[in-house]
C-alpha cells in the first residue's frame, strides 16, 4: 500500500497482523498519539499476540505508524469489539485507520462479524468523525449511548466513556468496500 506524504514522496506502508516483537513500539506509538489511554507494555504483548487476528498494524519498513486493537467478545460472536486506535502524525491524513478496520473485518476470523463496537469519550471529535466514516462506509446505523460512567465506574478519575454499536453491516470483501471514501483512493480524512 502506498500513501503520499505531506512532502509529496510516497509512503510504502504495509498493513499486518502485529507479532510479540511489534509490542513495545505499539506502546511507544500509543503514547505519542493522546488521547488513547495507554495500556501497559504487557497488556500490549497480549494485543499483539491473543488478540493478533483481531488487530491490525501498519508499518513504515521496520516502523510501527498505525494500530489498531480489538476482538471478539465470547459472548457476541457477530460483534468485533474496537479497542484502540492511533496513527503516526507522519501517517496520518490519508484513511489509514480505515483501512487498518477494513483489514481487520475482511480477515476470515471476523467473518460472521456484523456489528463494530467501541467507546469514544463524548469530547473526542476525532473519534466521532472516524466512526461516523465507518458507519457510513459500512451502510449501517450508528447508535452510542454512555457506558462506563465517569462517576460510577471510574470514580471521577475518567471521562464517561460512550459505547458506540455500528450495524448490522454485510460481510467485508478483502480490500474494503468500494466508494466514495474508498481506502484504495485515499480519500477518507477521519480520525488519522
Amino acid at each position: 500500500m502506498s500513501a503520499t506524504a505531506e512532502t509529496g514522496k510516497p509512503l510504502d506502508l504495509t498493513i499486518t497482523a502485529p507479532v510479540p516483537e511489534h509490542g513495545v513500539a505499539v506502546h511507544d506509538l500509543v503514547a505519542a498519539c493522546p488521547p488513547p489511554d495507554r495500556n501497559s507494555i504487557y497488556a500490549n504483548l497480549l494485543q499483539c499476540s491473543h488478540f493478533a487476528p483481531t488487530s491490525a498494524i501498519a508499518l513504515r519498513g521496520d516502523e510501527v505508524v498505525g494500530w489498531v486493537s480489538g476482538y471478539i467478545p465470547p459472548a457476541a460472536q457477530a460483534t468485533w469489539f474496537l479497542w484502540q486506535v492511533a496513527v503516526a502524525p507522519v501517517a496520518r491524513g490519508r484513511g489509514l485507520a480505515q483501512r487498518l478496520i477494513d483489514d481487520i473485518l475482511a480477515r476470515p476470523v471476523c467473518a460472521g462479524v456484523r456489528f463494530l463496537e467501541t467507546t469514544i469519550t463524548p469530547d473526542n471529535e476525532a473519534s466521532w468523525r472516524l466512526f461516523r466514516g465507518v458507519a457510513r462506509r459500512l451502510g449501517a446505523p450508528m447508535t452510542h449511548e454512555a457506558w462506563f460512567d465517569r462517576d460510577r465506574h471510574f470514580d471521577g478519575r475518567h471521562d464517561t466513556e460512550m459505547l458506540v454499536r455500528i450495524g448490522p453491516f454485510a460481510p467485508v470483501a478483502a480490500g474494503g468496500r468500494e466508494g466514495p471514501s474508498s481506502p484504495t483512493r485515499d480519500r477518507s480524512r477521519n480520525h488519522d
